[in-house]
């Protein structure tokens, strides 16, 4: 499938992978609607990019704002054939520390933002793509694209909830897959490891000297090359994917060979 002319709903659009994937496909001659809670940078990056991209203010794990975004975006664009899922949220707590047992609500809010807001937008957004015209030769409809992280193979140390989310991503990749197929709709997980974005970086969108040095001994367990991604690295599998129709049902590695293993 072609990225031009088409229409994507990426999730935490607004920083980070999201942003970059907005970007990238922007650039290829898509429109893109940006589905995030953070109205200040959403609106801006929007207003940056013209009228082929439109900020919706969206709680991933609220069905009714979910459903208001996908209706804001028929409305704009007409269409939805690409579904990319990069918002997501974690913590750093284990499972018993100085202060206790890990909390429940800090649990159960990484896997709602993650693994639960991960399938209600698909689902919904499969819905209308179920309703596009066919768009080549293979009967495709739609292309959906979850993020997972290595952490879902191979969690550390206070990522029981990080890890329990991401790894649920993986497994319902599969299946999510072989329901959506026989309506011409593709689904595949990126799995990123160590990559530069502001969950990395506490905060900044962009690298600077001070904080790759802060990061250097993250970036030395990297195989090869000796650094963390970048966010328009995932963003470029991610447009792959989207132009490849005969991946599909996958969960993609994107992480420089590394094996976090701990200390």
């Amino acid at each position: 499938m072609e990225l031009k002319d088409k229409v994507a709903v990426i999730t935490g659009g607004a920083s980070g992978l999201g942003r970059a994937a907005v970007r990238r496909f922007v650039d290829n001659g898509a429109k893109v609607a940006i589905f995030d809670m953070n109205k200040d940078k959403g609106k801006a990056l929007a207003e940056e990019l013209g009228a082929d991209v439109i900020f919706c203010q969206v709680n991933v794990t609220d069905e009714d704002s979910v459903a208001a975004g996908i209706t804001a975006t028929m409305e704009a664009f007409g269409a939805i054939h690409i579904n990319c899922n990069f918002a997501g949220i974690g913590n750093a707590k284990r499972t018993m520390g100085k202060k206790g047992p890990f909390p429940l609500a800090d649990f159960n809010l990484v896997l709602q933002v993650n693994l639960v807001g991960t399938f209600n937008v698909l689902r919904l957004c499969a819905e209308q793509m179920a309703t596009n015209e066919v768009l080549n030769a293979d009967g495709g409809r739609g292309v959906i694209i979850n993020t997972a992280s290595v952490a879902a193979y191979e969690g550390q140390i206070g990522q029981a909830a990080y890890s329990a989310s991401k790894g649920g991503i993986v497994g319902m990749t599969l299946p999510v897959a072989r329901d959506l197929a026989v309506l011409g709709i593709r689904v595949n997980t990126i799995v990123p490891g160590l990559i530069a974005t502001p969950l990395m970086m506490g905060g900044a969108e962009e690298m600077t000297p001070e904080i790759a040095e802060f990061l250097q001994p993250l970036a030395s367990q990297v195989l090869f090359p000796k650094r963390l991604g970048s966010a328009d690295e995932i963003a470029h599998l991610a447009q792959s994917i989207v132009e490849n129709d005969y991946i599909n049902g996958e969960c993609i590695r994107m992480d420089g060979g590394i094996r976090m293993q701990p200390k």
